[in-house]
């Protein structure tokens, strides 16, 4: 522990000398033990080995064994089809996968090019990657830090350290600080220096004792390496899918061998009705539809400003019970805004439209010295400097008080930097007849050094009581998690040494300032917990400013509700497992607590997201079901480990792309369905007519493909963009474990398939029983088969067209869901019918399908038969809906 140990100590173990650094032959020596400063990586996947990795999959399996299936009958072009099919999946999965990749890329070009070492005695500007254990670099203000250091020397010197820990102020460093707890966390250790972080005042030296991997962005870097991809909710259920239509498909094969040995018939005839009932037990299209489907809701989703980065996660935001968020920059502004100020018995929230005529002369000194005594600049809405000044320069400007404006009327002639022992500045300005001094600092350390206060623009005695009456703001302040910062002020004739300035002062007041929430959050906290969603805040900020956020946003009500990362450490994993989920707020936390909270959340079978901007966000955001980065202040390393960036950094988008995952996997879930079910009125239509011996069978291979493939695919798709359901957001998530079957879904899908099955072998008899036959008939004349298959045909693809209709909704009829709310499964309809008709009215494609024209009479019949399912499908919603109002009283009374 680097921390721990004396300058002397670790000078001497790294064998370097301070006032000269390493000598070029220690340098090259270490470069060899040690490696360039350069954070490393596991070996890229190669393109190939990507595409391959996109085939692991039981559905594509399946697929592949369609086309070989196809292949094997001498269906060339279905088993192009269904190879395009399943390539197209392979490339949209490898695309995915190669943008989710970048997380290491970009952290290593978060290293800075530049830095100041000594070298030989001399101050050399080198590349950052030349850096070794044992260089003496030297930090000044807007310099990044190039590896890990143990400060030696220290001048007021402050680090920006939120991208690493979470806190939106600089840190203040000490060089001669020893911390002798082990535990000590990052945001405290005040005498180190981490990689990548930024130095925004002051000066210092230290020598290097982390390179590379060995700093703490490097740690985080073998976190995002080490982490195994998980799959998610949908890709379980379809993988459990694929491996039941697999068996299916290979048991109706055998069940239909041994039906053909009972029943003495052809082998061969037989092998092809085998090949033919398997290509309808697989819906060839299922896996690039929802494929399809997942694209068309991340495009819907782009435009509400999230982007999506992995097609699954879309679905998987459905599930989510449990949203883990950064504070820093996510639920607060990540700027320092002044919120209050505090003149004698005068408590003020600070106005939003404020101007000069607002306030009173003190509170008009208050902000006047707090400016004056400012090294930040702020114009154009940006500001540069210490975030603390800025905010303080924002609050002159709300009253007219500009920099700019003050400076040019007092001149600043002398001043008294600030250090972390004093904890306080000092400037010397020209004022009318003279000069004033101007303090500010710790509200404590003001109290010691004045003797008069300001009080309605006189000057009076600071007697205890008045003190006393300051320390009790302070404290209600402080409370509040605000930051407190004192001013105050006095009257010279002329210049005097800076020693004399910090004397005899008159207290004015002081100001508490806080990053303060975002604006919208507090709805959107609301909204995601009445959709059963608990949102939890993990920041690497104080307990007292995380529990103050979180119970104004609503997150926690109490700081019971609260855990350290130092507390956290004292637990076994068992106990921490067992008691998360008493917690609401995570503070004080590295990127190893973070992965250690999703994960323990995770045990509980929650499907947890996690928000995020900083570079120590990216484990967990990898770690996390999904991931979410924000996209103008997150950092190119969050973005690259993360599943979904807002476009807007509005937590409220989490929410709305909450209510989008919850719709699209519904509308999945329709489709998946939907497709079940005509494959089931196949299945039944080919298996029936083996089972009770009929001579022919109603369906050929290449017309179940065609439906499959052709007919079935656009209704499919089109119900995949339904508009949705407008109370999805009032239902608690949904259980990952839950079956596509599950809540009647099953059911639904038997009846449909049943009842589409049944209506195909009756059209198929009927267009015999026209020509005299039936169906155990010998000999039965090529025409009124192929009449009879025509019939069959029309009324499978229609029937599934029609039903397609009814699967919008589970429970509420077409009439009351809008029968043109969806107008593109309407056309989806028209599409099919038209192609249906195509298919037997053009002699070649009629043909090739082995089909004909039909007469005015048997279109009539087929278009009977092909609204059965939906009109049966309608008029059970309408049973079990009034069954279930019938219910309702009862259960009241009861």
């Amino acid at each position: 522990m680097w921390f721990s140990k004396s300058q002397e100590q670790i000078l001497k173990e790294l064998d370097v000398n301070l006032s000269t650094g390493l000598s070029g032959d220690q340098v090259q020596a270490r470069l060899e033990k040690y490696g360039t400063n350069k954070l490393k990586s596991k070996p890229k996947k190669s393109l190939f080995s990507l595409f391959l990795s996109q085939l692991k999959d039981m559905l594509i399996y399946v697929l592949l064994g369609a086309a070989i299936i196809t292949l094997f009958i001498g269906e060339y072009v279905d088993s192009i089809i269904i190879l395009l099919v399943v390539i197209l999946n392979a490339v949209i999965g490898v695309v995915q996968e190669y943008k989710a990749g970048k997380a290491i890329e970009a952290l290593q070009k978060m290293t800075t090019p530049k830095t100041l070492v000594r070298r030989d005695g001399e101050v050399k500007e080198i590349n950052s990657e030349e850096i070794v254990p044992g260089d003496i670099v030297i930090l000044d203000a807007g310099r990044y830090v190039p590896a890990d250091l143990r400060l030696i020397e220290t001048a007021n010197l402050q680090i920006e350290e939120s991208a690493l820990t979470g806190e939106s102020v600089p840190s203040d460093k000490n060089a001669k600080d020893l911390l002798d707890d082990p535990k000590t966390p990052i945001g405290d250790q005040s005498n180190m220096a981490f990689m990548s972080t930024l130095t925004t005042y002051g000066r210092g030296e230290g020598v290097v004792v982390g390179t590379a991997m060995e700093t703490e962005i490097g740690k985080i870097a073998k976190i995002l390496d080490e982490d195994e991809d998980t799959m998610t909710p949908l890709q379980k259920r379809l993988e459990e899918l694929g491996k039941v239509l697999g068996f299916v498909a290979i048991g109706i094969c055998v069940l239909i061998f041994a039906i053909a040995l009972i029943q003495k018939r052809d082998l061969f005839d037989m092998f092809l009705t085998a090949i033919s009932l398997a290509v309808a037990a697989i819906p060839e299209g299922l896996a690039a539809i929802v494929a399809i489907v997942l694209a068309l809701g991340v495009t819907r989703m782009s435009k509400i400003n999230a982007i999506v980065k992995k097609l699954p996660a879309v679905e998987t935001l459905g599930c989510v019970n449990i949203i883990c968020s950064d504070k820093t920059g996510t639920l607060t502004q990540n700027k320092m805004t002044v919120v209050q100020y505090y003149t004698h018995n005068n408590l003020k929230e600070v106005s939003a439209s404020g101007n000069d005529s607002d306030i009173s002369a003190d509170e008009k000194e208050l902000i006047k010295s707090l400016v004056l005594c400012s090294d930040a600049t702020y114009e154009n809405g940006q500001g540069t400097g210490d975030p603390t000044e800025i905010a303080l320069i924002v609050l002159g400007e709300q009253y007219q008080l500009t920099k700019a404006g003050l400076n040019t009327q007092h001149k600043r002639v002398s001043e008294k930097p600030f250090d972390s022992d004093r904890k306080l500045m000092s400037t010397l300005n020209e004022e009318a007849g003279g000069c004033r001094v101007h303090t500010k600092g710790a509200i404590d350390n003001l109290l010691q050094i004045s003797n008069r206060v300001l009080v309605d623009g006189k000057e009076v005695p600071l007697t205890e009581d008045i003190k006393a009456d300051y320390l009790k703001i302070t404290e209600e302040m402080s409370d509040e998690a605000l930051r407190i910062l004192g001013v105050a002020y006095k009257d010279v004739s002329d210049m005097i040494d800076p020693e004399e300035m910090e004397k005899d002062l008159v207290l004015i007041g002081f100001v508490g300032m806080i990053d303060p929430p975002r604006l919208e959050v507090k709805d959107s906290i609301r909204e995601a917990k009445m959709a059963g969603i608990t949102p939890i805040m993990i920041t690497g900020d104080h307990k007292n400013t995380a529990v103050a956020i979180a119970k104004q946003l609503g997150i926690a009500e109490s700081i019971e509700q609260s855990i350290t990362g130092a507390e956290i450490d004292e637990l076994t994993d068992e106990e921490f497992s067992r008691k998360i989920n008493d917690y609401r707020v995570f503070a004080r936390v590295s990127p190893e607590h973070k992965v250690k909270i999703v994960k323990a959340f995770k045990s509980h079978g929650n499907i947890v997201s996690m928000t995020g901007d900083g570079v120590n966000d990216a484990p967990s955001l990898k770690s996390a079901d999904i991931g979410v980065a924000m996209g103008i202040t997150g950092t190119d390393v969050s973005k690259g480990a993360s599943d979904m960036i807002l476009t807007d950094d509005n937590f409220t988008t989490i929410v709305h792309a909450i209510e989008q995952g919850r719709n699209i996997y519904n509308n999945i879930k329709k489709s998946v369905i939907f497709l079940l079910s005509c494959n089931l009125g196949e299945v039944v239509a080919i298996f029936f007519s083996i089972l009770f011996s009929w001579r022919e069978v109603p369906l050929i291979a290449t017309q179940i493909l065609w439906i499959n493939l052709i007919t079935d695919t656009l209704p499919a798709i089109a119900l995949g963009v339904d508009p949705g359901d407008k109370d999805v957001m009032k239902k608690k998530p949904r259980n990952p474990k839950e079956s596509f079957f599950a809540n009647g879904a099953g059911v639904r899908a038997i009846i449909g398939g049943t009842l589409i099955g049944i209506l195909t072998l009756l059209a198929f008899y009927f267009g015999l029983h026209e020509f005299g036959y039936g169906v155990g008939s010998a000999d039965i004349s090529e025409y009124a088969l192929t009449n009879a298959r025509t019939m069959a045909f029309v009324v499978l693809a229609a029937s599934q067209l029609f039903y397609s209709l009814s699967m919008r909704s589970s429970s509420k009829s077409i009439l009351k869901v809008g029968l043109f709310s969806n107008m593109k499964l309407i056309g989806a309809i028209i599409i099919g019918l038209v192609l249906q008709f195509g298919v037997i009215s053009i002699p070649a494609l009629a043909d090739a399908f082995k089909v004909h024209n039909l007469s005015l009479q048997d279109w009539g019949i087929v278009i009977l038969f092909a609204l059965v399912p939906l009109v049966v499908n309608e008029i059970i919603k309408i049973v079990t809906n009034a069954s279930k109002k019938d219910e309702q009283p009862a259960e009241i009374s009861a």
